[in-house]
């Protein structure tokens, strides 16, 4: 099975994130971390399918933990970053092939490409839900 690995301060947004991941990949694995310095190891264990990054936390801000993940082998195609920044903003700092998607965290049409990704992890590594 995949696992999906959220970091993310917001833990009622996590809340809603988790739920929406059940629903729509009821295969997938959620790991929530709501603290991004915690994360730092869940990352380093390095069995995370996909790594939903908030670019906007405190003590540990999303870029750092990006530069972490990668630099600690976890590979762009498996990165997104979830932002509430303008697009202008995010794609200054996140240029095509730097990550998987920079999605903003409060936009409906982001969430159906988050559904996207989500729905194309589960069928490649689980196969294709019959129904």
């Amino acid at each position: 099975m995949g696992k999906v690995l959220i970091i993310d301060d917001d833990r009622s947004f996590t809340g809603l994130l988790e739920s929406y991941i059940h629903e729509i990949c009821p295969l997938l694995t959620v790991q929530i971390c709501n603290n991004p310095l915690t994360a730092l190891a869940l990352i380093k264990q390095g069995d995370n399918s996909l790594v939903l990054i908030d670019l906007e936390m405190p003590t540990l801000d999303g870029m750092k933990v990006y530069r972490y993940a990668t630099e600690s082998g976890v590979q762009k195609n498996r990165i997104v970053i979830l932002s509430a920044r303008e697009p202008d903003y995010l794609r200054e700092f996140f240029p095509m092939g730097s990550c998987l998607a920079v999605l903003n965290k409060f936009e409906v049409r982001q969430k159906e490409v988050l559904g996207m990704i989500l729905k194309s992890l589960q069928n490649k590594l689980c196969g294709p839900i019959a129904g």
